[in-house]
């Protein structure tokens, strides 16, 4: 069953089929094309999952492994390093 934790490994697969950069909305459409069904059976975080990607995402940045966003509350890409 996916988890929270889950979403962090998600979010840099999409990013590498995304050539290493993407919108949130890209991912996000990348991370249903891939995890639908482990999404929906996931309980509340299908529910959540679109909020919870954004955690996700800043867990990654805290430790280094998306690039931090030049802006607070940028709409930038997301990036690998």
């Amino acid at each position: 069953m996916a988890d929270k934790k889950a979403l962090q490994s998600w979010v840099l697969e999409a990013l590498q089929q995304l050539n290493g950069q993407g919108t949130v909305v890209e991912v996000s459409k990348v991370v249903w094309q891939l995890h639908e069904s482990d999404l929906r059976a996931s309980e509340d975080l299908f529910y959540t999952w679109q909020y919870d990607i954004r955690w996700a995402a800043q867990q990654l940045r805290d430790d280094g492994r998306l690039r931090r966003a030049t802006a607070p509350r940028s709409r930038e890409p997301w990036r690998l390093p």
